[in-house]
């Protein structure tokens, strides 16, 4: 009996002593759960303020916002053309920058024809350094270009790793992804300075988010464009440039997916287009459709430990 009654004695006294610390933690765990509360309607505001709010409510029309003429690297990928169908839905002319025109001499034309807008195709080898810029120049003069729409080519990132990708393949992707999206920027930039007013977008794949097994250049590319496209709204937004980074994730059509099958979270180019450009002018950094959006942040909540974990049996199964 007497150890029966020293115990609960002692159990008396440790919970007597522990009652404060009790009522901290339990004080703690009721802020982390508001916190937690308040990241959550605020996410759902955004939610709304981006993606559902701009098709509800009639906006002024992006030509008499930026500029009445486009010009975009990198059509040649779906989402692009997607896009620039999107705009010369809304009268905007376009300027295509590209390697091969036979890859877009037939969509551009498609494009005057149905919508009744001026499309230029403009053949620059950028592998001529800066004597590409000179045919580009020429097709900007005189022109009120409003917008910039950078790509990246999905098709130079093949599921492969670093060792065993060629070092011209690799110079092509840096130079193609990184080098000539930033050119286009400095080429198209100054005009919209002097009229104060303008949009550029760049579009590179939601693989910015986390890394990617067998997917190093194509996430770093990704990435870079990404950031640029924070840098050059911090540095330019009081003067008139929005600047936009669109991450989408896997849309049906996309290269790297050419047999995925359209879904909720897969949708069309088309479909991923006329959400994306509803964003234009609302958010710097989005993935232009709602149910990527909620992807990314549910990728967000995950631990880079388990990350790195799924990474690894991804590539075990594969």
């Amino acid at each position: 009996m007497a150890a029966v009654d020293s115990f609960q004695f002692l159990y008396a006294e440790i919970c007597r002593s522990c009652s404060s610390y009790v009522d901290t933690l339990a004080l703690l765990g009721g802020l982390y759960a508001a916190c937690r509360a308040v990241v959550l309607l605020t996410d759902c505001c955004t939610l709304l303020r981006v993606h559902f709010i701009p098709r509800i409510i009639n906006r002024h029309k992006l030509l008499h916002r930026y500029g009445a003429w486009a010009v975009m690297y990198g059509a040649s990928e779906p989402v692009a053309k997607a896009y620039a169908e999107e705009l010369t839905r809304q009268g905007i002319s376009i300027i295509f920058i590209t390697q091969d025109h036979t890859a877009l001499r037939d969509f551009a034309t498609s494009l005057s024809q149905s919508y009744g807008v001026e499309t230029v195709v403009v053949l620059a080898d950028f592998s001529l350094d800066q004597a590409a810029s000179k045919p580009i120049k020429e097709a900007m003069r005189g022109k009120d270009i409003g917008f910039l729409v950078n790509c990246v080519d999905e098709s130079l990132a093949s599921p492969q790793s670093l060792t065993e990708m060629p070092e011209q393949s690799l110079l092509d992707l840096v130079n193609k992804n990184i080098a000539v999206a930033t050119l286009m920027t400095r080429l198209v930039l100054p005009g919209m300075l002097e009229r104060s007013r303008g949009a550029v977008v760049n579009i590179s794949p939601g693989a910015c988010c986390r890394p990617l097994p067998g997917r190093v250049t194509l996430t770093a590319s990704a990435g870079y464009l990404d950031h640029f496209s924070r840098a050059l709204q911090l540095e330019y937004r009081d003067r008139g440039i929005f600047v936009q980074s669109l991450i989408p994730f896997q849309i049906a059509s996309s290269r790297q997916q050419p047999s995925s099958a359209e879904s909720w979270f897969v949708p069309k180019p088309e479909v991923y287009a006329r959400h994306a450009i509803s964003t234009l002018g609302v958010s710097n950094r989005t993935t232009g459709y709602w149910p990527h959006t909620l992807q990314y942040g549910l990728i967000r909540c995950i631990p880079d430990w388990i990350w790195v974990l799924g990474s690894r049996m991804l590539i075990s199964s594969n």
